[in-house]
């Protein structure tokens, strides 16, 4: 085999000649890790197609004995078939599925699509990997972007793929301008760029933070950054120029609307935590105080931008029914924080004085800046009737002390509530200096007596009102497999993170086309477990499709109307497959032993400037074809193949028009008799030998192309194709081919799975509540990557382990564990699960004997709709003094009843003890107070 149709070839420095697939993943990987060891500000760091990569990842592991096999081969296939299945190397890198178009205007950084997720559409590589792929691969469009730090007490590192985008608007004429910025650009370079853009002098000049195209405050020329400042993607800034000569804007203390601004002075920060709202005039109405001298908490009257008038409630108005407003993919945010403010104990606490409570000494929190922006944010919930609140400062703050959550992309909402809830108590923890307590083994004792010890110990350390009512204790029991060494311990937990039952299906909806053209191609669609693999996709609907004994299955992926990958490991997870991709099958003869893969990819035909060569990177149409044909392979085999693969789209009349009715692009009568249209015998006719029975002279622009699919030269009957693992044919469909064939067949796939919103209430796989919390209880093996050491045996071992629930807190929240990773993809379980709203009693899971009966209500749920990343977080909350239910959608907040907020949208179930009824009065009373120190 000569060295370039191996497509391994050597990089000599002088040449651009590709390496081998193992050679390149090497290198890669060591300038990764250069990379990684030096991190710092300003570093670039290029965003590249997912798309792209992926295929390169896949064809670079072939290197390292991954070639891909098919698993129905024969056993007598030799190194020549395995080189057949081998990945191709990939084209130039194409990062045009993520910009917005590739044209750059005036040096300005390309557009990327807004709410891409990393790792699903696009990877970032340090500038030493991109310079090294791109003299590789040639392409692009480059999309540099800037490595920033982020946090305060640990710092971090993150790439600002989106930079923070201002709209300018100049108040002399009204015009606007974008700004591209980043987080980080301060105050000062702002006026800068602001004033060489307008053409004005930096002296001369006001802007103002003009969110929602309110005058919130003057931004001075400072070095605060503008994520510091608040200010939110997409928002306004306003220029002023002021009059100097009649001071019409000079002197003036008020932003020139409701919401009037007051001063604070340098030396000491002014926190109001009183029961009172603070009015807009900047005094309260109850009880406040200047809470700390200097700069331990940094809150100020400047933060109160956060609403439209926010403190001027409407007489009549209840509180509690406030939105919040999204300020770019801050619905998990905002579904979280509902949740959180509508529950009762916080509501009575953060309304009330709870400056005493701050631990600004704590050096697990975050000096009691967390606990006082969410106290800020929640009275402003409740006094500001449905005013929608935009959480400006709270998300500054989250920014600040949690950079995982800084940014503008989807997070998890039960991750921002374990971060909350945990920062909160360490804010609020009454504990100033906490105790060394050693920790000892249970030692045979009686449970009451350990788990009384340790609950006594965790309390000398952790007081607060979280612990209060948020926090309970279970029982873990350890048992060594070899020794039988039996270890108990007593822990606290916020939550409980519930399993959800394996057993549940999705649904895959395949094309199915033939490899002989002897049919037309057809959707089938099979239900398989959701933890399954290719295998048992290929064998689902192979029974669908009535595949012959001697016939296989080539899954493959279709992307931009050319092959995207095959689906040729047989064990690689359905994960891997996204409800959003367009999946295809190509049924074919299993005899492929010594054949080449001829791929036919569909085109409009264009007029070249060239009358010999044409360019392959245009626009394409239609599904590819998928054949066989037997070497050596000469112009006049595919030109038959071609007519073969395209005589079932042939029209009944040359004008265009069909006799036979179609739905959706599939002919009814196909559809309704899939086997009466293929005939299995017809697959044992070599390829190679098709011989072509119209009469017509037909004569296709077909078109092969180089290596990179950079270029094009036509197809002759004599043309001698060169072998090659995959040979890719360009069909130019003309006037003439249109009005013979209706290529409506080969348009719109169908998507896997067309997901949307709307959330069935009802699901044929509902499981209930208690079923998911037994799946938690349940004694089971550890994994093998979380070993446990055993002191008996002085070793570690796969123990198995056993949950009980101990005591149960106040406040009860249950985490739907919907979302499973791997190391191909995160998915979702979209299974419905039936909970109480009402009466929900844990008594029989609680094994202490505590003689309490647990029931529980429900009072809040966190939604979470759609797939992973593009889905969307809302809540239901219950307003407990008026009974009713209410779903909160960012700034929609509307009434809902109790019989709807039931859907497979739940994902964190928030309950409230209840005490229990008289006996046989069947009915729930109001809620427990919390014991605050008792620790019941």
């Amino acid at each position: 085999m000569t060295i370039p149709d191996s497509g391994f070839m050597i990089d000599n420095g002088a040449s651009c000649l590709p390496l081998p697939p193992d050679e390149e993943n090497r290198i890669i990987a060591e300038l990764t890790n250069q990379s990684d060891k030096n991190l710092k500000d300003g570093n670039l760091y290029y965003v590249v197609s997912n798309r792209w990569f992926s295929s390169w990842q896949r064809y670079t592991k072939q290197g390292m004995g991954e070639s891909l096999v098919d698993e129905q081969s024969s056993e007598s296939q030799n190194m020549d078939v395995i080189t057949l299945r081998s990945v191709d190397r990939p084209g130039p890198i194409d990062n045009s599925d993520i910009v917005l178009n590739n044209k750059e205007n005036d040096g300005e950084e390309l557009e990327l699509h807004k709410l891409l997720e990393e790792g699903r559409d696009y990877v970032l590589v340090s500038q030493l990997v991109w310079e090294k792929l791109l003299s590789w691969y040639k392409g692009g469009p480059a999309l540099p972007r800037k490595l920033i730090s982020h946090g305060t007490f640990i710092k971090n590192y993150l790439v600002e793929v989106y930079p923070l985008c201002l709209k300018l608007i100049d108040s002399r004429d009204k015009s606007q301008s974008v700004l591209k910025l980043s987080r980080k650009t301060s105050t000062s370079e702002l006026y800068e760029r602001v004033c060489k853009l307008r053409g004005v002098e930096k002296e001369k000049v006001l802007i103002w933070d003009y969110f929602n195209k309110r005058k919130h405050s003057k931004m001075n020329s400072s070095n605060q950054t503008l994520e510091e400042a608040n200010l939110q993607m997409d928002q306004e800034i306003l220029l002023e120029v002021p009059d100097v000569h009649n001071g019409s804007l000079l002197g003036k203390d008020s932003t020139g609307n409701e919401l009037a601004l007051v001063s604070i002075e340098p030396s000491r920060s002014s926190v109001t935590i009183a029961g009172g709202p603070t009015m807009s005039n900047g005094h309260s109405s109850g009880y406040s105080s200047n809470l700390y001298q200097g700069n331990a908490v940094s809150s100020s009257f400047s933060d109160i931008d956060d609403g439209y008038d926010v403190y001027k409630s409407t007489k009549g108005e209840r509180g509690g029914l406030a939105g919040l407003q999204n300020l770019g993919n801050t619905c998990f945010m905002n579904s979280a924080l509902q949740c959180l403010v509508h529950t009762p104990p916080l509501v009575e606490y953060f309304l009330q004085d709870y400056k005493d409570e701050i631990n600004t000494e704590n050096p697990l929190g975050m000096h009691g800046e967390l606990a006082i922006a969410f106290g800020e944010l929640l009275r402003k919930l409740w006094s500001s009737g449905r005013t929608t609140i935009a959480p400006r400062v709270f998300k500054g703050k989250l920014a600040r002390f949690a950079p995982q959550f800084s940014g503008y992309n989807q997070h998890d909402s039960q991750e921002l509530l374990a971060f909350l809830l945990d920062g909160l108590h360490e804010d609020l923890n009454r504990v100033k200096r906490k105790p060394y307590i050693e920790a000892k083994d249970s030692d045979g004792r009686p449970d009451e007596e350990v788990a009384v010890e340790c609950w006594k110990n965790h309390r000398a350390r952790n007081d607060s009102l979280i612990v209060d009512v948020c926090q309970g204790q279970y029982k873990s029991t350890l048992v060594c497999p070899a020794c039988g060494k039996i270890s108990i311990t007593f822990d606290p937990f916020m939550y409980l993170s519930l399993p959800l039952p394996s057993n549940v299906t999705r649904h895959i909806t395949v094309t199915v086309f033939y490899g002989d053209g002897s049919g037309l191609p057809m959707p089938y669609t099979v239900s398989l477990l959701k933890q399954g693999v290719c295998k048992d996709l290929s064998e689902q609907l192979s029974n669908a499709c009535c595949l012959g004994a001697d016939e296989i299955l080539l899954l493959a992926e279709v992307y931009d109307h050319k092959i995207f990958r095959y689906l040729e490991n047989p064990s690689e997870p359905l994960g891997s497959i996204k409800e959003e991709d367009h999946i295809v099958a190509y049924r074919l003869s299993k005899n492929v032993v010594g054949r080449s893969r001829v791929e036919i990819i569909h085109r409009p035909h264009e007029k070249s400037p060239s009358d010999s060569v044409k360019g392959c990177l245009g626009k394409l149409i239609g599904t590819p074809f998928v054949t066989y044909l037997k070497e050596p392979i000469r112009g006049a085999d595919v030109e038959a193949a071609v007519t073969r693969l395209l005589s079932p789209l042939k029209r009944a009349c040359p004008s265009g028009k069909l006799q036979n009715g179609k739905e959706n692009g599939f002919d009814k009568e196909h559809i309704e008799e899939p086997s009466n249209s293929y005939d299995s015998k017809n697959l044992s006719t070599d390829y190679a030998e098709v011989e072509t029975k119209s009469s017509e002279a037909l004569s296709f622009e077909l078109f092969i192309t180089d290596g990179n699919s950079s270029s094009c030269m036509p197809i002759e009957k004599d043309t001698l194709l060169n072998s090659s693992r995959v040979v890719r044919v360009y069909l130019d469909w003309t006037e003439k081919e249109h009005n013979l064939y209706d290529i409506s067949f080969l348009k719109d796939l169908p998507e896997v799975h067309k997901a949307g919103f709307t959330v069935k209430k009802t699901r044929p796989e509902a499981i209930s509540l208690f079923t998911c919390l037994e799946a938690f209880l349940k004694e089971e093996p550890l994994g093998p990557d979380d070993m446990w050491y055993c002191p008996g045996c002085k070793e570690h071992r796969q123990a198995t382990k056993k949950l009980d629930l101990w005591k149960l807190p106040e406040i009860l929240v249950f985490h739907l564990k919907r979302f499973s990773y791997s190391r191909y993809l995160k998915n979702k379980l979209d299974t419905y699960v039936n909970f109480p709203i009402h009466d929900l009693d844990l008594s029989k899971y609680v094994i202490s004997e505590d003689g309490k009966h647990h029931m529980y209500e429900l009072y809040a749920i966190s939604n979470h709709y759609g797939g992973l990343g593009g889905g969307h977080y809302t809540a239901y909350a219950k307003l407990i003094d008026e009974d009713n239910w209410y779903h909160f959608d960012d700034s929609h907040v509307s009434a809902v009843n109790e019989a709807d907020i039931r859907t497979s949208a739940a994902y964190v179930l928030f309950y409230r003890r209840v005490r229990t009824a008289e006996p046989n009065s069947g009915t729930a009373g109001e809620s427990e107070t919390s014991q605050a120190h008792s620790g019941t």
